[in-house]
């Protein structure tokens, strides 16, 4: 049969073997999980390994991690020595290439919290049932891991160029913090954006605010981790009372607007909390402008994170916006100007995920 005699294939089989693909995804996910979560992967990094050898490295059990390996082997995330040899005797390597993807945690190829929230999504499916017919809502707190995931995945970013690189194309942003500059990070989560800053600007100090007592724990110890935790002060308070007025030269709000019950009230917080001549900077997803049918890549994973978290999550405090995960440029515009803000900006600051907004200041 020639190319031209292939019959096509309908959209009824084409939508179900991409579903099927997702299937083989999801299992996949699950697999590096359980090879993250079990240090098999680091113990792979430090040499090629057997199964009975991976399995005492480790302390986990033989019968698994011969099963583990060869999944990981036919999934090809790793190599194995010798096909033909007995079950026990194969020697599998994790490429060094995959290294960075699956081991470093502050590269920013780093995949496995990724993977965690993929899982922990998921997870909360039974629950999502719930809610989605009460109207009800999903919250941190009830998500278990999803924190904890949310925070290792922004870490290298925020640990790395966030400040170092982006801030830092920013002339009054990086002329402010270089000066010693106060900041105010709110809604910081675990606390790796505030320690970025305060690594890459020894001068600064940084207050990051939480509601989430849990988060604001583990952020003081990362900060004591760090180093940074004497210009490195992290306060459990709502936002929207968060900070003295008119004492910060940056306020910023990194990944976490669209998830406010109350945003309008936060941003009008963070206005007061600037100084005259100060920035407020609100750092977000960086989704099309416009809704539009099918979407690329980064919209379609954007959409399921707000219909597995992040809208849940917002809807479980009333009243809410129920912004969700999409929050589109003139969906900020307009909960900036009803705070008391001018008007926004976004900032020539390249970022394939993220982008930046300045809240402008009513003249």
């Amino acid at each position: 049969m020639t190319t031209t005699d292939t019959p096509p294939v309908d959209a009824t089989t084409a939508l179900a073997e991409r579903l099927f693909d997702g299937v083989i995804a999801t299992l996949e996910l699950a697999a590096v999980h359980l090879g993250s979560e079990l240090g098999w992967y680091r113990a792979l990094a430090e040499a090629p390994a057997t199964a009975p050898e991976l399995a005492e490295r480790t302390g986990t059990a033989l019968r698994y991690a011969r099963e583990w390996l060869e999944q990981q082997a036919v999934a090809g995330l790793l190599t194995v020595d010798d096909e033909t040899a007995a079950p026990d005797e194969r020697r599998y390597t994790l490429p060094e290439a995959y290294r960075p993807v699956l081991v470093d945690r502050d590269d920013l190829s780093y995949m496995p919290p990724f993977v965690q929230q993929a899982l922990v999504f998921s997870r909360n499916v039974p629950r999502l049932l719930e809610v989605y017919r009460s109207g009800g809502g999903l919250s941190w707190a009830e998500m278990g891991e999803a924190r904890n995931a949310q925070a290792a995945g922004n870490r290298p970013y925020f640990l790395g160029p966030m400040a170092s690189q982006d801030l830092a194309s920013v002339p009054e942003i990086d002329a402010a913090l270089r000066a010693g500059g106060r900041v105010a990070d709110v809604g910081c989560g675990m606390g790796w954006s505030s320690i970025g800053i305060a690594r890459a600007y020894p001068q600064a100090r940084v207050d990051g605010f939480d509601v989430d007592e849990p988060s604001v724990e583990q952020a003081r110890h990362n900060a004591e981790e760090a180093g940074v935790a004497d210009r490195v002060r992290f306060t459990t308070v709502d936002a929207a009372a968060a900070g003295q007025p008119g004492s910060y030269d940056l306020v910023t709000a990194f990944e976490c607007v669209h998830d406010l019950a109350d945003p309008v009230a936060v941003l009008a917080a963070m206005r007061r909390m600037v100084r005259p001549g100060g920035t407020v900077l609100v750092v977000d997803e960086k989704v099309a402008e416009r809704f539009t049918a099918p979407g690329d890549d980064l919209e379609r994973l954007m959409y399921g994170f707000s219909v597995t978290c992040c809208l849940p999550d917002g809807l479980s405090t009333r009243p809410s916006a129920g912004t969700g995960t999409v929050m589109r440029p003139a969906t900020l515009e307009r909960y900036a100007r009803e705070a008391g803000f001018a008007g926004v900006d976004v900032l020539p600051v390249e970022h394939e995920m993220f982008r930046f907004y300045r809240l402008r200041a009513q003249t």
